[in-house]
């Protein structure tokens, strides 16, 4: 399954659903789960885990946010410049594939899904992320794939503004040092070192950024769970969603 953005002037940007599966065989209305919260609180993993049990989509949008970052690092472009930025976008060919399950990020024409998670990667997305132009043709794509098929969607805004109407929303939050812990050993399990405690304050950075930009910031959207996740694993904040969705079918 493909999703291309095209540049601008080129072909219309097409979805391509191949061998798609659905929420469950009893369900025939497309239906999302939208996820969000501050990094590191544990919402990709548990996204993934959502979407394996259910047998349905699962869009990971910040990597869509860490590809623009990459391409703009890439050409020496300031991810705080806004008209440079927006320049960008213009030549942008982001796909989003799946294979075996799992989700690729391919950035002009090259698989970036391991280029995308260092660190300074995650730095520049969050600075990307708050220019408008930016959000306007992520959130674009992001609402075409879901209104094609059920999915799990995780991110800043979900809930909030990419998708208000989705029939299931969390907010996933946890303690910012335990959120830098989670994140040294992703980034260490990479290949990666890094400090602890600036690590920590990277993190406590990027959430004041997220929630203090003002395009779709990083928000809780009124009729979400919260679920924190500082003392809990993967199992049990998977089971607790699952048992809070069941409730609602």
């Amino acid at each position: 399954m493909l999703f291309t953005e095209r540049p601008a002037g080129s072909a219309v940007s097409h979805i391509y659903l191949r061998g798609a599966r659905v929420l469950r065989k009893d369900i025939s209305e497309i239906y999302n789960i939208a996820l969000d919260g501050p990094a590191g609180s544990g919402k990709s993993t548990v996204a993934r885990r959502l979407a394996e049990d259910y047998h349905i989509l699962y869009l990971d949008t910040g990597a869509m946010y860490r590809a623009c970052a990459l391409k703009a690092l890439r050409e020496g472009i300031d991810p705080k410049d806004a008209r440079a930025v927006g320049k960008m976008l213009d030549s942008l060919r982001l796909e989003i594939r799946y294979r075996d399950g799992s989700q690729h990020t391919v950035l002009d024409g090259e698989d970036v899904s391991e280029a995308i998670r260092k660190n300074e990667v995650s730095l520049a997305a969050s600075a990307i992320s708050a220019h408008k132009a930016v959000r306007e043709k992520m959130v674009k794509m992001q609402r075409k794939i879901a209104s094609d098929m059920s999915c799990v969607l995780d991110g800043r805004d979900i809930g909030s503004t990419v998708l208000p109407d989705a029939a299931f929303k969390f907010f996933i939050t946890a303690d910012s040092r335990v959120r830098a812990m989670r994140r040294m050993k992703e980034l260490e399990s990479r290949g990666q070192k890094v400090d602890f405690e600036a690590l920590r304050k990277e993190i406590e950075l990027r959430d004041k950024q997220d929630s203090e930009r003002e395009f779709s910031p990083l928000k809780k959207a009124e009729d979400a769970v919260v679920i924190d996740t500082s003392e809990k694993g993967i199992e049990e904040v998977v089971a607790e969603i699952k048992s809070l969705i069941q409730s609602k079918i």
